[in-house]
């Protein structure tokens, strides 16, 4: 079954399980039984001995990410148990005293973290949920904005770790240069510019629209139906003062930043750029969050914020925090690996349709938006389609960087975002659900309207681009198609 239609059987069980029961553990695990017996031929114990397999490599190979998601937890209960949070939240109602003002400050904060989505994800939930909550702004709503300023930031910013996984997905004997070839595609990346447009115009219009409204008028007078592990299992203290959440923060991101720079190389002579590009991204969160909690330690325990006792305790308490989200994710991994190049191989079952269709040039955009949008929301991973498809642009353009090259290298990267999005089985996404400790069904749910109209629009972009043979006119029309789509919505929101 490998490299065949049936591939794709898997990650649609997994997905369409997870929409209907809105049991996600059980449907990402239904999903993985199902690729295990079809590349065991259904032999129980090849199944068995296949998820194992899969399972340990994928766990040993994401381990950076689970250490940093234990760290971080950690942090937060820190944070919570001292008090600090308390007094963030305390001061920004004084300060921030509307809601569009804190939904405002929630998208700069996202777009301040531009350098890694994970670090984006989690940092923002963890500052902005108790400001959101005095604004009685679902967590829905917040989950949303979290996602939306994490990849569609990172893809459009050089400076990230999205750059490096763009750079290394072209094949190694193109003529290409990888990082230039990233720069030239930020402003045809519609998909990930388009949601920005949308997401600032939501905030200032002030309206929601299909899942998303219905679930902030059932859900934004409360915290009702949200999970705040941490708030709820962590007592706040009252000696913590908003310094005391500010400094860990800004000490999370000067160590990961300078973590990147290191393992980039920049001690060897690269370049600043050359070192983002160039940098272990996961393995730099885990030296930036162990600093970190040295820099909470030296804060906290000198000044008796915390005792050493509740410093101890909150080492567990943030773990088990974490447990929810390091679960799915494990579970996301292994379908992706059992789907990948050493199993059941969708790549493959992908790249052959492509290459066995003639296609004209003009319409080539639009189409890998298309395959990208439905293998990324397929397999949860944008980094894993960049590597499918990346390639096979490269091939079909013969290397050569024409306007409808790079604009199909755009299309490629804003297609794996959009589906990396609508994709309950995404990493990003699952991390987003977990910043804001929302249910992650319900982030899934309300996401997927707001992601498939700007996919709409974007497709159409891409487009007119392809037979115009000019990105920049697609641009033009979707910059301003955007804000009249939503000025319409709105009008109706408001006759309603």
């Amino acid at each position: 079954m490998e490299g065949t239609i049936w591939t794709l059987v898997p990650p649609i069980l997994a997905i369409t399980l997870a929409l209907i029961s809105k049991e996600v553990y059980f449907s990402l695990f239904a999903g993985i039984c199902a690729g295990a017996l079809f590349y065991s031929n259904f032999a129980i114990s090849g199944a068995i001995s296949t998820t194992v397999d899969i399972m340990s490599s994928k766990v040993g190979g994401n381990i950076c990410i689970i250490i940093f998601l234990v760290l971080l937890g950690m942090m937060v209960a820190l944070m919570s148990k001292s008090g600090a949070s308390k007094a963030y939240g305390k001061w920004a109602s004084k300060n921030i005293k509307t809601k569009r003002g804190t939904l405002l400050a929630t998208v700069a904060l996202g777009v301040l973290i531009f350098v890694d989505d994970y670090f984006n994800c989690l940092t923002v939930g963890t500052i902005m949920s108790p400001i959101t909550d005095k604004q009685k702004i679902s967590r829905a709503k917040l989950a949303y904005i979290i996602d939306a300023t994490a990849a569609p930031v990172c893809i459009i910013s050089p400076v990230s770790s999205w750059a490096a996984a763009v750079s290394s997905s072209l094949p190694e004997d193109t003529t290409l240069d990888g990082f230039v070839m990233f720069l030239k595609s930020i402003p045809f990346n519609y998909y990930a510019i388009f949601t920005i447009i949308m997401l600032l115009m939501l905030i200032i219009l002030n309206f929601d629209f299909s899942k998303m409204k219905e679930y902030e008028l059932k859900y934004g007078s409360s915290i009702t139906g949200t999970k705040a592990e941490i708030e709820d299992e962590i007592q706040s203290g009252e000696r913590g003062k908003v310094c005391d959440l500010i400094i860990p923060i800004l000490a999370l991101v000067v160590f990961c930043i300078g973590a990147m720079l290191y393992t980039g190389g920049i001690l060897d002579g690269n370049g600043i750029i050359n070192s983002f590009a160039n940098c272990d991204s996961s393995f730099s969160l885990v030296i930036g969050s162990f600093f970190t909690m040295i820099v909470i330690a030296l804060l906290y325990l000198p000044r008796k914020v915390i005792t050493f006792k509740q410093f101890a305790e909150s080492l567990p308490e943030g773990f088990k925090a974490m447990v929810p989200a390091i679960l799915i994710l494990t579970f996301a991994w292994t379908l992706s690996g059992v789907c990948g190049d050493e199993y059941l191989q969708i790549g493959t079952y992908v790249k052959g349709v492509i290459n066995n269709s003639s296609l004209p040039h003009a319409i080539i955009p639009c189409i890998f938006f298309l395959v990208s949008l439905f293998l990324g929301f397929s397999t949860g991973t944008s980094w894993g389609t960049f590597a499918i498809l990346l390639p096979i642009v490269c091939a079909i353009f013969n290397s050569e960087a024409t306007n409808i090259m790079i604009l199909s290298m755009s299309s490629v990267m804003a297609g794996a975002v959009c589906g990396d999005h609508i994709s309950p089985i995404s990493d990003t996404t699952i991390l987003s659900s977990t910043g804001a400790q929302c249910n992650h069904i319900e982030h899934v749910n309300t996401q997927i309207p707001y992601a498939l109209l700007i996919a709409g629009i974007s497709f159409v972009c891409y487009l007119v681009g392809g037979f115009t043979g000019n990105g920049y006119i697609g641009l033009v029309l979707g910059v301003i198609a955007t804000p009249v789509i939503l000025f319409g919505l709105y009008k109706k929101h408001r006759e309603e």
